[in-house]
């Protein structure tokens, strides 16, 4: 009976530690919070989330700050504010941006009809 429980175990630890392994392989969400995209680059978009639920940046032209959330996978980005600059020349997309979901080190950025806009790449944490 001690032998089988200790089996019983053994077979337990070893497939927690594979499943912990294969999540942390599989790109699968992490914290929002730190810099993504290019904010020392004129005209390339970056946001920066701060750990108290707040977010600051640019779409290449226009500053843009606001609050955000997490629900699991999903970054609620909510009511972004912006700067009205007219920005002839750059890709003013960010400025769109409803919600986001993190695959690995890449940002993925939605419109409010769920359409994915474009990717920012985490820079720092």
């Amino acid at each position: 009976m001690k032998r089988t429980l200790k089996t019983l175990l053994a077979t337990a630890a070893i497939a927690s530690a594979a499943l912990g392994l294969a999540a942390c392989a599989s790109g699968g969400p992490t914290s929002v919070v730190g810099v993504w995209g290019e904010p020392d680059v004129p005209g390339l978009p970056s946001l920066e989330f701060a750990a108290d639920g707040s977010f600051s940046g640019s779409d290449g032209c226009n500053r843009l700050f606001g609050s955000y959330t997490v629900d699991g996978s999903t970054v609620d980005l909510g009511a972004v504010g912006s700067t009205m600059m007219f920005c002839e020349g750059v890709d003013t997309w960010l400025v769109n941006g409803a919600t986001a979901r993190i695959d690995g080190d890449t940002l993925i950025v939605s419109d409010a009809e769920d359409t994915e806009i474009g990717t920012l790449t985490r820079v720092a944490d």
